[in-house]
């Protein structure tokens, strides 16, 4: 059968890729999520407002279907969170409603962050997990040695120059409240929109351009957490000098890469839904 990926994208197709990337993020062999942890998103475009499918609460990553999809507008989350006023009665206001015109499915908890994430530019996929190496890291005294610096080229290149660690809040409002407080404060700063949120004992959010964008994030993650682990345990890491890091940013070969790797992306986005139904 012919990959029909230059055809617009129908519901069943967008229900596809969504379980498709969840099940991907919560592949058991990868032991990024467990059980019912991680959650994932997509920015959708509907009458013109903007909203998302996210994984309901409860649900598995691993074996997600479409049932485990749920559509929450994202004009109404936002505005709650800028409210500083509303709380716990507010959230479950939207999410009943959520659930009222869905299949009856509750959002997870960390929908109102995964708004937050899909309201900076250029992010339509976002990813939260909790994998090993990371949270071994992000639950020790050493959590900063994430975002410290870079230790290796690809680092770089995948994951970017400023990820952003924020300290423990609790699940919900007040942690999207604080990430977006985070985000915009260093916008300001590098004028970048952070690849990789890390949040302090918990685990980590991927913004992506595609949900094959957030997969390679969260890998890169995964990696560079492991190689910090070891080098911890060698004496301590040593980072790349801010001129070292500053040209492999901006090396032409590099920004090619970076380029060829979107476009990859981009391809496996639209045509993943090609080969297979997942809609069981």
């Amino acid at each position: 059968m012919t990959d029909r990926i230059d055809q617009p994208e129908t519901e069943t197709d967008l229900l596809d890729r969504f379980v498709a990337f969840s099940r991907d993020l919560g592949r058991p062999d990868r032991a990024w999520a467990l059980l019912a942890e991680g959650n994932t998103s997509l920015l959708l475009t509907e009458d013109g407002a903007r909203a998302m499918l996210v994984k309901a609460s409860g649900a598995s990553l691993a074996v997600a279907t479409t049932e485990d999809a749920v559509r929450l507008a994202i004009g109404p989350v936002l505005d709650l969170v800028d409210s500083h006023t509303g709380g716990d009665t507010e959230v479950a206001a939207l999410f009943d409603a959520a659930a009222l015109a869905g299949n009856g499915r509750r959002p997870s908890v960390e929908a109102i962050l995964h708004a937050v994430c899909l309201d900076l530019p250029g992010v339509v996929a976002v990813g939260h997990t909790h994998p090993v190496p990371v949270n071994a890291l992000l639950c020790s005294p050493s959590a900063d040695a994430l975002t410290r610096g870079s230790l290796f080229p690809d680092q770089i290149v995948v994951l970017g120059t400023d990820p952003l660690l924020v300290p423990y809040v609790d699940p919900g409002l007040e942690l999207a409240r604080t990430v977006r407080r985070l985000v915009r404060e260093q916008l300001a700063t590098t004028g970048r929109v952070p690849k990789v949120v890390y949040l302090q004992n918990h685990g980590m959010f991927a913004l992506g351009s595609s949900t094959a964008e957030v997969l390679r994030i969260t890998e890169m993650a995964v990696k560079v957490a492991q190689v910090l682990l070891g080098a911890l345990a060698a004496g301590g890491p040593v980072y790349l000098s801010d001129e070292a890091v500053a040209r492999i940013d901006t090396r032409p070969d590099e920004l090619l890469r970076r380029a060829a790797l979107a476009a990859q992306e981009s391809t496996t986005d639209r045509a993943g839904t090609a080969h297979g139904r997942t809609t069981t």
